[in-house]
């Protein structure tokens, strides 16, 4: 067999706003964790567990976010989560029964129920709730390259007047992977791939080797890229910086072009958490009259008609098993387009984890299916992590990179559009005062003024959150973006406040503090 023309690195970018509310018994929002753990990350280990057990070589490189990171190894949520499955191991059981006349549905309900059953035994009896450690392991086997980003997926340039505030966003993320991984980070997730010069500066100081940028980022870098989008270019900085290749990504989170819209598919939004009485679902709302998703559809994509047929499980595995072959196939004539330019090409093909299973359900069989045919049915291109590419070829161009981000029009008019610009005063503000009075108690040795430090730098990581200003301007949950960003901005001003006047109120710092329990030992001087 000849040797592999081309490198396929599959990235995905696993990231979840944090979201903890112990002040409530139960909490919509929270279901947003819920509802990924049971539908993308247990699908995503089990996948890799299965690829191991068979000793299918692949290389896959992730993105867990502290925010997620947090949330993951936080044993309320953890407890919540599987309160959460029993619910829904109930609900398929009621399915099961109520269903029981129609052929069809009854099958699709037991298909549940074994889904969420099997889900209760990985996450409790096999993993014992720790799906980091299980992440840790793969990483640890040489399979997986888990990258670093910013502590709360704060959007960079529109912190870049705010030197230390961006710096706080890497440096704390930094920190964040080293505790939890337990080892340094070689590559850097860049907050919705936002990038403005300088930025890699910050990468360099945090010994970032390299980092994603959208393809636009590079095509209009200076010098002009020799190889375009399909090598990586170190920056004046130091950090290397790789192009998320557009094609390849296209075609699988296209709506309307990509594979997740075929006929096929389980569709995502007809829920029978919509579709049921209230009586019908009592044993799985927990409280109140709001209705909610339940993970249980019924119903496939359908294509242009508007009711919607029922989903057969095997025509959408039959079309899974198309589409990784389609994609092989493009990958293949991908690498053959570009074979015989005298440079060894990378592909990153790039995408947001969740996509797979929570938002295109057949989305973890798709690539496992991809993964399988790219180890035994093809030799023109290797999978590889950009990291173990980097290493191998060590000496590529400089370019200095556009500013740019994968947002809608390659810039910043999702997070600051007339439906959010309204929060940046405030975040800007908040962050000069973070910087002056972190200045002002540099060498503090008080361990209560200490404290209060810490929770205003948790506060404001938290308010800077890129998830709030996208929410708004998506129109999704726009009522809890602006509370969320509202009461961060407000807690932090009160805390500040009253540090500045020496009368700090214990009881609502340790509210605070329980609350929002994200990076219990955030260095807050690196806003000095």
């Amino acid at each position: 067999m000849t040797a592999p023309s081309g490198h396929l690195a599959l990235l995905l970018h696993a990231h979840l706003p944090f979201v903890r509310h112990p002040e409530h018994e139960y909490f919509l929002e929270e279901d947003w964790l819920f509802e990924a753990i049971t539908e993308t990350y247990i699908p995503l280990l089990a996948m890799m567990e299965r690829l191991m057990d068979d000793g299918v070589a692949f290389k896959l490189a992730m993105t867990l976010t502290p925010p997620l990171c947090t949330m993951l190894r936080d044993d309320l949520l953890r407890q919540r989560y599987v309160r959460h499955l029993e619910r829904l191991i109930v609900l398929a059981e009621s399915e099961i029964k109520r269903n029981r006349q129609h052929d069809q549905l009854r099958e699709l309900a037991q298909f549940y129920f074994d889904l969420f059953t099997d889900c209760r035994m990985r996450f409790v009896d096999q993993w014992n709730g720790d799906l980091l450690a299980v992440f840790r392991r793969l990483q640890d086997d040489g399979r997986l390259e888990i990258l670093a980003s910013a502590a709360t997926h704060g959007f960079l340039p529109l912190l870049q007047d705010f030197p230390q505030a961006l710096r706080a966003q890497v440096l704390i993320g930094r920190d964040d992977y080293r505790e939890t991984f337990g080892r340094d980070p070689s590559g850097f997730w860049l907050p919705e791939c936002a990038y403005v010069p300088g930025v890699d500066a910050v990468l360099q100081e945090a010994n970032l080797r390299w980092f994603i940028l959208d393809a636009h980022a590079l095509i209009y870098g200076d010098p002009q890229p020799r190889f375009a989008i399909h090598a990586p270019y170190y920056t004046l900085a130091g950090p290397a910086a790789f192009a998320r290749d557009r094609d390849s990504s296209k075609q699988v989170w296209s709506a309307e072009e990509g594979y997740p819209g075929n006929p096929a598919y389980r569709d995502f939004y007809r829920d029978i958490g919509f579709d049921l009485s209230f009586d019908q679902l009592r044993t799985f709302l927990p409280s109140g009259r709001v209705k909610k998703f339940t993970g249980i559809k019924y119903h496939r994509v359908t294509g242009g008609k508007q009711e919607k047929e029922f989903y057969d499980r095997a025509w959408a595995e039959g079309a899974a098993d198309a589409h990784a072959n389609h994609f092989l196939e493009n990958r293949r004539s991908q690498f053959a387009a570009l074979r015989g330019r005298n440079f060894d090409p990378i592909v990153v093909s790039a995408f947001d984890a969740e996509l797979f299973g929570h938002w295109w359900f057949e989305g973890p069989r798709f690539l496992e299916l991809f993964i399988r045919k790219a180890a035994y049915d093809q030799n023109d291109f290797a999978l590889t992590t950009p990291s173990e590419f980097l290493a191998a070829h060590p000496g590529q161009q400089m370019v200095t990179p556009s500013s740019s981000s994968w947002g809608d029009r390659g810039y910043w008019e999702v997070w600051l559009d007339p439906s959010n610009s309204w929060i940046y005063p405030h975040l800007h503000a908040a962050a000069r005062r973070m910087t002056k009075i972190a200045r002002a108690h540099r060498n503090t040795s008080e361990p209560l003024i200490e404290r209060t430090l810490k929770q205003l730098a948790r506060e404001l990581l938290l308010a800077q959150s890129s998830d709030w200003a996208f929410l708004m301007k998506a129109g999704t949950a726009v009522e809890y973006a602006t509370k969320r960003t509202k009461d961060h901005i407000l807690r932090f001003n009160r805390l500040y406040d009253q540090l500045l006047a020496h009368q700090i109120d214990l009881d609502f710092l340790i509210k605070c503090e329980t609350r929002d329990n994200i990076f219990p030992e955030v260095n807050w001087q690196y806003y000095i």
